[in-house]
């Protein structure tokens, strides 16, 4: 092999070694710097938060909430169910007519016995950054729970920590979900770009008019 090719691949590589070791490096800072914001459903009972975020996550076909999701929801249900917060939203991605995350998600909490008034939806928390950066501008949350499994909790803790929102987080691992060690490499990375973003601080895709969460959770049906 001539020189010029070796000193190319050698320098190729530390340039990839260089990156992964960014990369980690930046995965590990986002988790240890909100890992102290993770709590138990009882923890989150003296946290005086004003709403419970569910975040959105894969409906099935037949309109059901898949494991995760469900999970995700009953987990934000006993929260409420325990005086943790008066209101929930409901954030995912309804961004087309036959797919509608955020429908599912509150005739899940409504049927379960939650009042549809206290439920409100966001149609449009098409990203963990956009959720959060929604919960405080367009519904003025200020204090939150935040619900979701723990390997995506502490990037959303993250953002909401760099956007100046009170949280915690409380995780819905209520089993073992298949396919998990895919979720957790990717989660490396999407906590590197969210990292980035929190740095960039984007408008999300929509803003639209302020619904406080303080007020009727009916006002967001479709």
């Amino acid at each position: 092999m001539k020189k010029p090719l070796k000193a190319a691949i050698a320098a190729l590589a530390g340039i990839a070694a260089a990156g992964l070791c960014a990369m980690l490096g930046i995965n590990a800072y986002v988790k240890n710097s909100v890992s102290d914001m993770i709590v138990t459903s009882e923890g989150a009972k003296d946290f005086d938060a004003d709403c419970i975020v569910i975040l959105g996550c894969k409906v099935k076909e037949d309109g059901q909430p898949s494991d995760m999701l469900r999970d995700r929801l009953q987990r934000g249900i006993e929260l409420y169910r325990l005086g943790a917060a008066p209101k929930i939203i409901m954030s995912g991605d309804h961004g087309r007519k036959n797919y509608n995350e955020v429908g599912t998600m509150k005739q899940y909490a409504v049927e379960a016995g939650v009042p549809s008034s206290d439920v409100f939806m966001d149609h449009a928390g098409f990203s963990t950054y956009e959720t959060v950066y929604r919960a405080k501008e367009i519904f003025g949350a200020k204090r939150v729970i935040i619900v979701t499994q723990k390997y995506h909790l502490y990037r959303a803790l993250y953002i909401a920590k760099s956007l100046g929102l009170d949280a915690v987080g409380v995780d819905s691992d209520l089993e073992t979900y298949r396919g998990q060690l895919k979720r957790d490499v990717r989660e490396v990375l999407a906590r590197c770009k969210d990292f980035a973003t929190s740095i960039i601080k984007p408008k999300p895709t929509y803003l639209g008019e302020a619904v406080p969460v303080s007020g009727d959770g009916d006002i967001t049906n479709d």
